[in-house]
């Protein structure tokens, strides 16, 4: 009996039904229809002029720096590379066709995780007794 390979194929995106060719030749009236409200509505008032200067780069170079963190995520954006200011250094982030809909400052986290060690020098000597287990 010969074992038959099985040939996995990597999932197609979709992003609301629609494969991502079809996004992208999609006005983007019709792709404000497919997003939820919140960002619709930012759409829908138009893009600032930060956010233009922005597409405007993205489109000469393929990729720019920003401070826009609430910049919508539109299909023009993918496969462009953005750094995104998260307060103190600049993230890069390559757009995904994931990434569609949601606000670059997602993104660039702001906050980061700090794990703290045994108490310092100076603590107090109630706060340096730590348990054993």
């Amino acid at each position: 009996m010969a074992l038959k390979s099985k040939v996995v194929r990597a999932k197609e995106f979709a992003f609301r039904g629609y494969t991502f060719d079809e996004i992208q030749k999609m006005p983007l009236e019709d792709f404000m229809k497919l997003i939820p409200s919140r960002e619709r509505r930012k759409l829908k008032r138009g893009l600032t002029e930060q956010e233009e200067i922005l597409l405007r780069k993205l489109r000469k170079k393929g990729s720019a720096r920003t401070h826009c963190r609430d910049m919508v995520i539109i299909p023009e954006m993918v496969g462009k590379v953005v750094f995104i200011h998260n307060g103190k250094d600049f993230v890069r982030v390559e757009i995904k066709p994931e990434m569609l809909g949601h606000k670059l400052g997602e993104f660039a986290q702001t906050r980061r995780f700090e794990k703290h060690s045994g108490p310092g020098v100076g603590a107090t000597r109630s706060s340096k007794f730590v348990p054993l287990k």
